[in-house]
Parts: C-alpha cells; structure tokens; sequence
C-alpha cells in the first residue's frame, strides 16, 4: 500500500520545484533565526538570495555531530520554546547528546513519514503494532508510536527489555507488527524458539519493522525465517527527525528516502565533493520542513549510494542502497580499513553460527590484534575443542579473505554473548590513540 502517492510518486521534475521552495525557504530560515547558520554563511560568502535552485545546495555549509553538541542544547532551533511541543536527544554516550526539538506540525510531518513506511506492510484499523523501541529522549518509540497512530492502528507501546513478556503480549493481545532494532528482534526470536509454550507459526505476526542500526541481508533471512515475517528497513537519525526518514517498499530493493521534506547528498568523505550518480559516499541530508530546528546538509557519516531509477512499486522517491558501514565506525587494523558489517554478513553465509559476534581491538608490543568472539548454534557445539575445528577453518578463511587481516577467533557456547534490547554494541577498541606518535 503506498499512503501519499501524491508525494511518494511525484514525478522527478515536480518533486525538484518543490525542494527548490522549501530548501530556499528553510535557508532564509537559518540565515535569519539561527546565528550558527549566518556566522557560518557569511564566512563562506554566502546569502540566502545566492541559492535559487535545488542544485545550488552544494554552496551550503555542512553541519556534523560536533557542531549540533556545540550548540548543545538548543543553539540550533529557530523558532521560540513556546512554540516546542517535544525533546528528543540521542544518547550522548560519547559525549553530550544530540538534542532534537519539534513544534506540533514538525511531530505531525515526522508521523506521515512513519505512516509513509509502516503502509508498506498494509498497516490501518485492527493491526497491533507492538512498539519495542526504547520509549523516552530515544527517537525509535515515540516515532513509531505516532506513525501506527497516523494509519488509524492499535499501538502496543511495550518499550524494550523483559522479552517474556514482550512474547507472551505479541500472542495474547495478537501482535500483527513489530518495531524493534534487528538485534533486538533476534534476540526475541531466540527467546521464542526456546518457549515451550509460544511458536512463532500460531502468531499473528506478519511484518516487522527493523531499524536504528545496520542489519545484513543475512539478518533479514534468519529473521523472516525465525518470526515468519516479512522484514521492512526503516531509515532514521535524530538529526532530521527520528524514524521514518525512509524506508523499503515491498521489493525490499533500497531504502526510499520521503525526499519532499528530507534532501539526499553524496559526498565523497574526503574531499567532501559530490560524487557521480550512483557512485559510493557518505550520506547527507538536509530538511526542508522542519520548523524547529532546521539542518543544513548534514554529514550522517553513513557509507551508501543513491539510485534514481523509478522503483517496480511505482514510487518515484529516491533510494538509499543498503549502509555498507559508517566512516566513524571504520576500525583501521594493522593499515586495513575494517568494517564491523563485514562479519556480520561473513557469519550469516554459515549455517553453524549464531549472527551474535563481539569484536575486541587491542595493540600489543606495537601491533593491533583482532580478536573476534563467535557462537556455535547449540546443534553444532561441542566442548571438545577437537570438533570445534571443522566450523572454524571455513570461517576463519572466509574472513581473511573479505577482510584482508588475519583474526584471532574464539568460539563461545552457545548464549555466551551479552543480547541487546536496544542498539547492539559489538566493538571494544582498547587502543590508546593518545600515545601514538
């Protein structure tokens, strides 16, 4: 089910005279209730009358993750706080967080764009759509929230954590949708495998809605298998506005992005120059909507490529192919570029394993090691380390071969890595960057 097609499928044309009206609206915006945007303007020369076109985006400055904690809390927005219905913010756990303020029409464009992605799966009256985002400063629960609310759905607001319960909910009260991270929809269907009392075949669940990391084709198939679902990407950050920036039609063929309020770049990460259609880069985006705090051309440090051709849905909608990675979680062992993605991906090529892996980086005697914990699935494991080497050999070639490093890998019984309920952390870099020379 498309829920705009006046905006979803806007044809190319149309839709760049309407990003030409609000990006020229959105930076007179900025030049004029944001001194943040006008220090930066007028140091690069630039006036709110020098862009007269959508493609006159490039003369804009950037705005990175450093700049929102700068001006942390609110030296970004641009409209009073009386005219502020909500806080959101990420989770600072890096530092202060990225704060996030919308005024009541900001909330209602940031429920179309959820609705936009939640009618992929025919969402409307009578579904359950069980919320399992984090409720609270976390975008994911509310937005997902308010987007089931927009299609007129029953919203189960179970939040995230206690995973009995969450199962013993999804079959009593006949849970049809589920919003979660895939990290945390695997755990759940982990939990549900081992039920002697819930199968995931007598649930009504039929469609989930994954996102707020990055997640394989490998951990769609384990998904759609485990929870006999349809498994649906949805696309967000805190910096446009939260869940629902994009999101996958049914062809599940990249991630269309609702570019009627949110403009796609990319941009080559070094040179911050764009790069040719369908060429690889870093994502930004810049809003055309959002009244409360407007953001120019943000750096989401997100490594994807756009692809233009007109979807086999029939929305004309841009799309994002799948996040290869992040430029800021680029671990760099012994002068190799190594992404965490990539042994996701390499574990779900082998049946024997679980999906669940942690990553320790450490240097010793001036050299980085690489030692990655992996799980056997309780079918395959064995304490004797003697039949451990079958399952352990493919893996390890496998790895050396896509990563181009030679890890050390320690297998773990089964469960032995920590689940998460949220965003899964699979890294631990010891390195001490402060000495090196």
């Amino acid at each position: 089910m498309i829920h705009n097609p006046a905006m979803e499928c806007m044809p190319r044309e149309e839709m760049r005279k309407l990003q030409t009206e609000r990006l020229i609206k959105t930076v007179k915006t900025c030049y004029e209730k944001v001194p943040f945007y006008k220090r930066k303007m007028d140091k690069m020369g630039i006036k709110p009358e020098d862009i007269t076109s959508i493609d006159d985006i490039t003369k804009l400055p950037f705005t990175t993750k450093y700049d929102l904690r700068d001006e942390y809390p609110f030296g970004l927005q641009a409209v009073p706080m009386s005219e502020v219905r909500r806080i959101h913010a990420s989770s600072g756990t890096t530092g202060k967080p990225v704060v996030g303020t919308y005024t009541q029409n900001d909330l209602d464009n940031w429920a179309e764009c959820v609705a936009r992605v939640l009618a992929v799966g025919d969402i409307g009256p009578g579904d359950v759509v069980q919320v399992s985002y984090g409720y609270g400063l976390f975008t994911g629960g509310l937005g997902a929230h308010d987007g089931a609310a927009k299609l007129g759905a029953i919203q189960l607001p179970t939040s995230s954590g206690n995973s009995e319960k969450q199962i013993m909910l999804m079959q009593d009260f006949g849970t049809t949708a589920l919003c979660c991270t895939p990290s945390y929809a695997l755990h759940l269907a982990e939990c549900i495998e081992k039920s002697d009392t819930v199968k995931a075949e007598n649930l009504k669940l039929r469609v989930g809605f994954f996102g707020a990391e990055p997640w394989t084709w490998g951990i769609r198939r384990e998904l759609e298998k485990k929870l006999h679902i349809k498994a649906i990407d949805i696309y967000g950050l805190t910096e446009m506005s939260g869940p629902g920036v994009g999101g996958e039609c049914q062809y599940q063929d990249g991630t269309h992005v609702w570019e009627d309020m949110f403009y796609p770049e990319i941009i080559n990460p070094e040179t911050l120059e764009p790069v040719a259609p369908g060429e690889q880069g870093e994502l930004v985006f810049t809003s055309l909507c959002k009244e409360a705090m407007p953001i120019l051309r943000y750096r989401t440090r997100d490594l994807t490529h756009l692809i233009y051709e007109k979807c086999r849905c029939g929305r004309t909608a841009v799309r994002i192919g799948k996040i290869l990675g992040r430029s800021d979680d680029m671990l760099i062992i012994r002068g190799v570029n190594v992404f965490p993605s990539q042994v996701e991906a390499i574990l779900t090529e082998f049946p024997a394993f679980s999906p669940q892996y942690f990553i320790t980086v450490d240097r010793k005697n001036h050299e980085d090691t690489f030692d990655l914990d992996v799980e056997l699935r309780p079918e395959f494991f064995s304490p004797n380390p003697a039949k451990q080497m079958p399952f352990i050999k493919p893996l390890y070639d496998r790895l050396c071969s896509v990563m181009g490093i030679k890890p050390n890998v320690h297998i773990l019984p089964p469960n032995s890595i920590q689940r998460s309920t949220g965003k899964a952390k699979h890294v631990n870099d010891k390195r001490d960057f402060s000495n090196w020379r």
